[in-house]
């Protein structure tokens, strides 16, 4: 049975909204002494959370710990919901061992879905609560985490995972950094130093598109690739010195962006 210390807890529950709280609480019930590790990605955002699931999956994973996500649209049947029931809470487990609990919604498991070793609905009740993520799906969590086989269903087709969404904003950091889904192995026509345009929704800018080697000026916007993704890492926007995400007209979560030859 595996010894279970850590829990990646995903959510789009709002930085400080107390529902963390609650779902901790429930958990550190469950499993006395775990360590919960909170992210918040915004409102109804799958693609930050598939995007955040796959890095703590991929890079410095821990055989001690499992990823438990929390995002719920409800966008699989626009109809009126009986007792609350959403989309649901299935398993991925990894390649590298790794162990993913989650709602199976928009892109939540698009960005490991290459490295999915199996993918299983998980029997826990899916409706009867406006809370599932503490009321239910925790007990399924730490049991699948300790390997109690009980909470394990039906197999479920990987390939009906949605890809990645190419040309997507996937985060925007602290720093106004804009993370995107657009990988480093997509960029091999543009040379290090050349200019491209970059248009995100109304917004049309100049960048200086790098492949790691190349460094911009203080104020200069450039597009390169960042610190995630692993091996083909994702691009990203920065503006050194400010903020590329407000330079570019503070896009919301999930926009879709261009880059495209600079036409001299």
């Amino acid at each position: 049975m595996s010894e279970l210390t850590f829990i990646q807890l995903i959510t789009d529950y709002g930085v400080g909204d107390p529902a963390f709280g609650e779902v901790i609480q429930k958990l550190q019930i469950l499993r006395p002494g775990v360590y919960i590790n909170p992210t918040s990605v915004p409102s109804f955002n799958t693609i930050a959370t598939g995007f955040w699931t796959a890095q703590y999956a991929l890079v410095n994973p821990s055989p001690d710990m499992i990823i438990y996500t929390n995002t719920a649209p409800r966008k699989d049947n626009k109809e009126s919901r009986i007792e609350n029931e959403g989309e649901s809470l299935v398993y991925a487990l990894l390649k590298n061992g790794m162990k993913v609990v989650g709602v199976n919604a928009g892109y939540s498991f698009s960005f490991i879905k290459q490295e999915m070793k199996a993918l299983c609905k998980v029997k826990v009740a899916n409706k009867g609560s406006q809370f599932r993520s503490r009321d239910f799906f925790p007990e399924a969590v730490v049991g699948i985490a300790q390997d109690d086989g009980k909470y394990i269903g039906e197999k479920l087709n990987i390939s009906d995972i949605p890809d990645v969404p190419d040309g997507r904003i996937a985060w925007v950091d602290g720093y106004g950094n804009i993370k995107t889904t657009v990988r480093q192995s997509a960029m091999g026509k543009y040379k290090s130093g050349q200019p491209v345009l970059v248009t995100l929704g109304n917004m049309k800018r100049t960048a200086w598109y790098s492949d790691g080697t190349f460094d911009v000026m203080e104020g200069e916007l450039a597009f390169a690739p960042g610190s995630s993704g692993g091996k083909d890492r994702f691009m990203e926007l920065f503006l050194r010195g400010l903020s590329a995400w407000k330079e570019l007209g503070k896009p919301s979560g999930e926009e879709t962006l261009t880059v495209e030859q600079f036409d001299v």
